[in-house]
């Protein structure tokens, strides 16, 4: 599902949750996006001159084509250029995006490390798209609860205690492909 905002005037920051799949982008200074990820990853790109920014939230890194248009929005491929596009259709210039990537843990061990392939999987389309990776949290084997504030850029990462590992629980049931911390709590600016 894709969203972009628009700037109404209220007192007070907005926060917005992204859940999988999911996507927003906005140019309001009170909007702050979260999510709740696992061994998912949720990407957070802005363009500093134009004051735009958004999050995304995917699942997997590839796109299974056994599953269809109606998935795709689960798979990193998609999610990533969903993104990028509706922050150039508001305004952004791709040479200025800026990204910090979040999320990406090992929560099960014993199976394929789809934490590790969300991770791998969002540096490299950061590379090959051109893209200015300036931070974030990728990997480790813990839950992490993001906010981001897209206007000005702003991060903020707490890591979730390992006895809340039931959240993530609908993980265990993920088929991925085969592969090709500590607590506490981080900002970055």
């Amino acid at each position: 599902m894709s969203h972009v905002g628009t700037r109404p005037r209220h007192d007070g920051l907005r926060p917005v949750h992204i859940v999988q799949g999911e996507q927003y982008v906005t140019d309001d200074p009170e909007v702050v996006l979260t999510t709740l990820l696992g061994s998912c990853v949720a990407a957070c790109l802005r363009d500093p001159v134009a004051g735009i920014g958004g999050m995304n939230h995917f699942l997997l890194p590839g796109v299974d084509p056994s599953k269809g248009d109606a998935d795709s929005v689960r798979y990193g491929v998609h999610a990533m250029e969903l993104l990028v596009n509706a922050l150039l259709s508001q305004g952004a210039r791709r040479e200025r995006l800026e990204g910090k990537l979040f999320g990406g843990a090992r929560l099960i061990t014993g199976l394929t490390d789809v934490g590790e392939m969300n991770a791998t999987f969002a540096e490299q389309f950061m590379r090959r798209e051109g893209l200015s990776n300036i931070g974030g949290s990728l990997r480790g084997d813990a839950g992490r609860r993001i906010q981001f504030w897209p206007v000005s850029g702003r991060a903020r990462q707490v890591l979730l205690p390992k006895d809340t590992q039931e959240v993530f629980a609908r993980e265990k049931t993920i088929r991925a492909p085969k592969p090709a911390a500590d607590t506490g709590a981080l900002e970055l600016f």
